[in-house]
C-alpha cells in the first residue's frame, strides 16, 4: 500500500497555474467516476478550492509514484503538458502530516480560516459516494476533520474571522476613498463565497449590496439574504457606473469582464475610481483590466498583502497546533499499522471487492438504459458470486489458523492473489 498525495497551491503555483487544474463539483464526480479505468488506485480523494487541488490515493505497487500521479491529473484534465515544478508531492507519513496540517488551515493563505474544514468534507463526502474510500481513507479523513476541530477550539487561530472572503472585504475597505458603510457594492457570482462576501461586508456596515448572477433566482434569494437587490447578468455593466467596489466570484470558465466591458465601464464613470476584487479561479476578470485608469484590480494571489498584516499573531497561535497535529498522526500511524496485520481472508476479500465494483462499473457503463431495478439485480449477483468463491478458502484458513500451516499458506495465498502481507 502506497499512500501519496499530489498537489498545487498558492505557495507552489501562480494562480494562472492552479485555474487550469480546478476542478468544478460536477468534474470531481466525473472524474471519480474514471478512476475505474485505473488498476492502481484502490481508494481517492480529490480537493479542490480556490486555492489547491490535491489528488490523495492508495496505491497498490506503483514503482514511480510521482509520474504515476503526474500522469493521472495530466489525463483528468485533458493537459497536453504539465510542469512538474508546480506540484508537490508527498507519501505515507508526509502525506498524512500534509492532510492535518490542510485540515488544520495552517497550509492556508490565510492562516486560521474555516472553509477549508468544510470544503474537505465536503471532498471526502464525495468520493465516500462515489465508492473511493475504503478502509484506510475512511479512517484517514475522520481524523483529519477531527485534527482540524481540535485545533480550532484548543487555540486561537481562529478567534478572528479570517478567510479569502473576509480578507478581500479588508482590501476593499483599504482601497477605498469613503467609509465602507458608505459604499455601493456590486457582486457577481451567488455562491458559497459571496454569500460569505456579503456577509462580511454587511457586518462591516455596508447597506447597498447588488448581486448578479447568471441564475437570477439565486441572485434573488442571495440579495435578499442582505436586504439587497438582484439584477440580471446582462445588466451589471449599467450596474457597475453606479458601484464603488465590484467582488467576482461566479466560477464561470471564462473571463466574465473583459479588457473592453472594463473601459466602458470606466469612460461612463467619468473619472471616478472603482475597486475591483477578483476572488474566482478560474479568473473573472480579464488581468489586463489592471492597466486602465480608473480601476483598481486585485485577484486573489494580492491579498497576501492584506494577510501579511496579521501573520505574526496567526502564526504565534499556529505553533500551539503543532503539538495536536504531531500526536495525531502517531496515533493514525499505530492504528494503520494495527489494521496492516488484519487476516489475510480480509485482504482478499478487499481485493476482490473492489475488482467487483470496477467491472461492474464497466459492465453498466455499457448498459445505459436497463432499469434500476436491474442494476440492482446486478449489483446482488456480482457480490454473491465474490463471496460463493470466497467461502471455501476464507473455511479452510480459518482452520489452518494458529499452526505451523499458516505461514505457508500466508506465502501461497500472497503470490496466487499479489496480495500484501504487512507486519
Amino acid at each position: 500500500m502506497q499512500l501519496v498525495v499530489l498537489g498545487l497551491n498558492h505557495r507552489s503555483a501562480a494562480v494562472e497555474v492552479r485555474e487550469c487544474f480546478s476542478f468544478e463539483k460536477n468534474e470531481v464526480s466525473a472524474a471519480l467516476n474514471r478512476l475505474y479505468e485505473y488498476d492502481k488506485i484502490s481508494e481517492c480523494v480529490i480537493l479542490s478550492t480556490c486555492n489547491r487541488t490535491e489528488i490523495y490515493a492508495v496505491l497498490e505497487e506503483v514503482e514511480s509514484p510521482k509520474p504515476y500521479m503526474l500522469q493521472l491529473l495530466k489525463d483528468l484534465k485533458h493537459a497536453d503538458m504539465i510542469d512538474e515544478s508546480a506540484f508537490f508531492f508527498y507519501e505515507d507519513r508526509d502525506c498524512i502530516e500534509h492532510l492535518f496540517r490542510v485540515s488544520a488551515s495552517l497550509d492556508s493563505l490565510v492562516l486560521g480560516e474555516g472553509q477549508i474544514l468544510s470544503q474537505l468534507k465536503g471532498a471526502y463526502i464525495t468520493a465516500y459516494s462515489s465508492g473511493f474510500t475504503g478502509t484506510v481513507f475512511n479512517i484517514l479523513f475522520q481524523r483529519a476533520i477531527g485534527v482540524g476541530k481540535k485545533v480550532r477550539t484548543n487555540t486561537g487561530i481562529a478567534n478572528t474571522p479570517v478567510s479569502v472572503s473576509y480578507t478581500a472585504v479588508n482590501l476593499a475597505e483599504d482601497s477605498l476613498d469613503k467609509p465602507l458603510a458608505d459604499a455601493t457594492v456590486l457582486i457577481l457570482g451567488a455562491g458559497t463565497m459571496s454569500e460569505l462576501t456579503a456577509t462580511h461586508l454587511q457586518a462591516k456596515g455596508v447597506k447597498t449590496i447588488f448581486v448578479s448572477n447568471r441564475t437570477f433566482t439565486k441572485a434573488e434569494t442571495l440579495a435578499k439574504k442582505f436586504n439587497g437587490r438582484a439584477i440580471k447578468l446582462d445588466c451589471f455593466v449599467e450596474q457597475a457606473v453606479d458601484a464603488d467596489i465590484l467582488i467576482t466570484s461566479t466560477g464561470a470558465p471564462h473571463y466574465i469582464i473583459n479588457e473592453k466591458e472594463a473601459r466602458r465601464i470606466a469612460e461612463l464613470r467619468h473619472g471616478r475610481p472603482i475597486v475591483m476584487i477578483d476572488i474566482a479561479v478560474p479568473r473573472d476578470i480579464d488581468p489586463r483590466v489592471a492597466d486602465i485608469d480608473g480601476i483598481y484590480l486585485f485577484n486573489i494571489d494580492a491579498l497576501e498583502s492584506v494577510v501579511e498584516e496579521n501573520k505574526q499573531q496567526r502564526e504565534d497561535e499556529a505553533k500551539r497546533a503543532e503539538p495536536i497535529i504531531h500526536e495525531a498522526i502517531e496515533e493514525l500511524l499505530d492504528k494503520l499499522s494495527y489494521l496492516s496485520v488484519r487476516p489475510m481472508m480480509a485482504l482478499l476479500a478487499d481485493k476482490a471487492d473492489r475488482i467487483r465494483r470496477r467491472e461492474l462499473h464497466r459492465a453498466l457503463a455499457k448498459l445505459p438504459h436497463i432499469s434500476d431495478k436491474e442494476r440492482r439485480i446486478m449489483d446482488s449477483m456480482s457480490r454473491m458470486i465474490v463471496r460463493k468463491m470466497l467461502r471455501e478458502p476464507m473455511i479452510h484458513f480459518n482452520e489452518i489458523a494458529g499452526t505451523e500451516e499458516e505461514g505457508v499458506y500466508w506465502d501461497l495465498f500472497k503470490d496466487m492473489f499479489s496480495l500484501e502481507k504487512e507486519g
